[in-house]
């Protein structure tokens, strides 16, 4: 298997920008869930209550659930056709069309050569992003095909988040945010300043510090906190322009204005 590792740029600083990205509150709206994993545009709402996927619409809510496979670890939503569910405690990942049944199962256990997977995250055509536990390795898995299309090189701390789009991966970690191509070459590389969660928006990423938002201009690098009154952040989305924060009782909707 032939490694791409050719690294693009590197970037060991970033610029922090003192000007706030402003938002405007659109609405609150009570919702009590687990977890909220996703919205659209569509008024299509995505979340997880008692390890049970759900997905509702305007007419009707449906739901999918596997007891067997234990825990769900996390769920992709970025392409409505191929809904990326990780089950990590069994080293497993279902793949569900928009209806929630099972397109595919990878059981990365029977994979040859055998991936500790510890995070998953959607990839372009055929694949998905893992990380490699073993080898500290982030991957663009073909799924069809069962090899690996790209590799990257090893990172050394702790694995905090990842996100991608089509084209990219972000990968934080406890010291560093790195972006990759999908040929897994490195493009940047930026100190993390106490970053714990990360979220793609058209190429730009939404990053998460104790109970503050800031923004990363991925063609500046530079970092700019969000605008926000004080909600407490259990978790956050971005759908566009469009922010949300949930506080476990009420999702909070924030225009963009950047």
């Amino acid at each position: 298997m032939k490694k791409l590792t050719v690294i693009f740029s590197l970037v060991s600083l970033s610029v922090f920008a003192q000007d706030s990205i402003p938002t405007i509150n659109q609405s609150n709206i009570p919702l009590e869930v687990e977890t909220i994993i996703g919205l659209d545009n569509f008024g299509t709402t995505y979340y997880e209550t008692n390890n049970i996927f759900y997905k509702k619409t305007a007419d009707k809510t449906i739901n999918y659930s596997n007891v067997q496979l234990g825990k769900i670890t996390s769920i992709d939503v970025f392409n409505p056709l191929k809904l990326i569910t990780f089950f990590k405690d069994f080293n497993t990942v279902i793949i569900l069309d928009n209806r929630l049944a099972e397109i595919l199962r990878i059981d990365f256990n029977t994979v040859q050569p055998y991936k500790n997977v510890s995070f998953v995250s959607l990839g372009n055509d055929n694949t998905i992003w893992i990380f490699n536990q073993d080898n500290q390795q982030l991957e663009l898995y073909d799924y069809k095909a069962k090899s690996v299309r790209a590799t990257t090189m090893p990172v050394v701390s702790n694995v905090l988040s990842l996100t991608s789009n089509y084209n990219y991966a972000w990968l934080l970690t406890e010291n560093y945010i790195y972006k990759y191509s999908y040929f897994g070459s490195l493009i940047f590389k930026i100190k993390n300043k106490g970053y714990t969660k990360i979220l793609e928006r058209n190429d730009d990423i939404i990053l998460q510090k104790k109970n503050s938002l800031y923004f990363l201009n991925d063609k500046t690098l530079e970092i700019s906190p969000i605008a926000l009154p004080n909600l407490l952040i259990n978790q956050f989305l971005v759908t566009g322009e469009t922010l949300y924060i949930y506080d476990s009782k009420i999702l909070h909707e924030f225009q963009l204005k950047k």
